[in-house]
């Protein structure tokens, strides 16, 4: 996996980080709106952000005081096209595996 597609993975893998992305899909949020969602404060919502934000899955836009976060749509791009790749690799491989078993040999199982 390419190091960006990787370090997203990871940023992903934590639960509560998945969720603010799921809700940052929806739309722009702030941490205060964002923590009302989900069952942390905001302070952990905060770092939780720090993270997506570092990995380039969330952007902030200052307005005032507040922050206002939303998903890198390249970033989610990103991803997809290296999972994409990565079935596309494993598809092949299976389909190299199939086509080199005989007949008689899937008869034996």
């Amino acid at each position: 996996m390419k190091a960006a597609a990787a370090q997203i993975a990871a940023a992903l893998a934590d639960p509560t980080r998945s969720s603010i992305v799921r809700l940052l899909v929806e739309g722009e949020r702030s941490v205060g709106e964002i923590a009302d969602r989900l069952p942390v404060s905001r302070p952990a919502v905060s770092k939780h952000l720090r993270v997506l934000e570092s990995a380039g899955l969330a952007v902030v836009r200052a307005e005032g005081t507040r922050r206002f976060y939303s998903v890198d749509p390249s970033a989610l791009a990103a991803l997809r096209d290296e999972l994409d790749r990565m079935w596309q690799r494993a598809l092949a491989r299976y389909a190299l595996v199939a086509n080199n078993v005989t007949p008689a040999r899937r008869k034996r199982s």
